[in-house]
């Protein structure tokens, strides 16, 4: 079984943004046509009680206490957070892991680059290596994703290299081919893709997704340049690593052909119309096949017998 729940489906800053007055901001702190949503992650189990966490947003506590299948029951101290695994060193998808540090075992995984940066900053440290060890993931075969206790978690774990970006904080050392990874979990017979974050969408990449079961994935912007536009950065997409929901290089149009997932946007950003339920936009995502990501959706895949 692979039983998947959102816990955030927002880009950085969540939805409304904490210093925004953009229409959308406005009418989802007003509860109008418009849910809020934290900062992009998920929980993953394949037996509903042991959870591997795929990014750890600024939120994590707030969505931990939001979602019952992650709260501690019986002994005085624990967690069903069996590990956490890193899509990159993004500052939304990291800087949840400090909530995490009050001295319970877990796996910490990401790529050879995403432990890095951690491994540069001191405040992590926070998360004592001696009962949260750091596992590197590189680009293979899948393997065996394991409870903390060393046990078999009952899914296999495979990650793979997307096109990115280096996290903002040290975007002036150039990007390195692992900063941005996209996450494969398995059960052995359904598949579900996390992609939270890519540049460009490969051959390579759209045949993976065709053959999934379940995909999550960018939905940042609608338009490359709905940022500028609306006067809120002067960076479009592209420029921070993403494509964008209906250009022609963005998801809407690249993965038109796979039928066979169930498709999810997340990371979705407070400028984005998609959120706002009423919308065009929204309206368009939806009769594509797409799901506009909300916190608290749950996704649960059975395998066959």
């Amino acid at each position: 079984m692979l039983d998947v729940i959102i816990l955030g489906a927002g880009a950085g800053g969540g939805f409304p943004q904490w210093n925004s007055a953009a229409k959308g901001c406005l009418l989802a702190r007003e509860g109008k046509k418009a849910k809020a949503r934290t900062q992009a992650s998920l929980a993953v189990s394949g037996d509903g009680q042991h959870w591997f966490l795929l990014n750890a947003s600024p939120d994590l506590r707030q969505q931990i206490l939001a979602t019952p299948a992650l709260h501690q029951t019986g002994a005085m101290r624990g967690t069903p957070i069996q590990g956490v695994i890193l899509a990159g060193a993004e500052i939304d998808a990291i800087t949840g892991l400090l909530t995490l540090r009050e001295r319970e075992p877990f796996t910490l995984m990401g790529s050879p680059s995403t432990l890095a940066q951690l491994d540069r900053n001191p405040i992590f440290e926070a998360l004592d290596r001696s009962i949260i060890p750091r596992l590197p993931l590189t680009e293979g075969a899948p393997v065996p994703l394991l409870l903390k206790d060393g046990s078999p978690s009952g899914l296999m774990l495979e990650v793979f290299t997307v096109p990115g970006k280096a996290p903002l904080y040290v975007e002036h050392e150039g990007t390195k081919p692992d900063d941005t990874l996209g996450l494969a979990l398995s059960d052995g017979q359904k598949t579900m893709l996390f992609i939270p974050g890519c540049a460009e969408i490969t051959p390579a990449l759209k045949e993976r997704v065709s053959h999934a079961d379940l995909l999550f994935f960018d939905g940042t912007l609608w338009h490359d340049d709905e940022m500028i536009r609306a006067g809120l950065s002067p960076k479009s997409g592209h420029r921070m690593g993403h494509v964008s929901v209906n250009e022609a290089d963005g998801p809407l149009a690249q993965f038109a052909h796979c039928t066979k997932p169930q498709k999810v946007f997340i990371h979705i950003n407070n400028s984005n119309p998609i959120l706002l339920d009423d919308s065009p936009q929204h309206h368009t995502a939806k009769q594509a096949g797409w799901i506009v990501g909300e916190d608290g959706m749950r996704f649960q895949l059975k395998a066959e017998s």
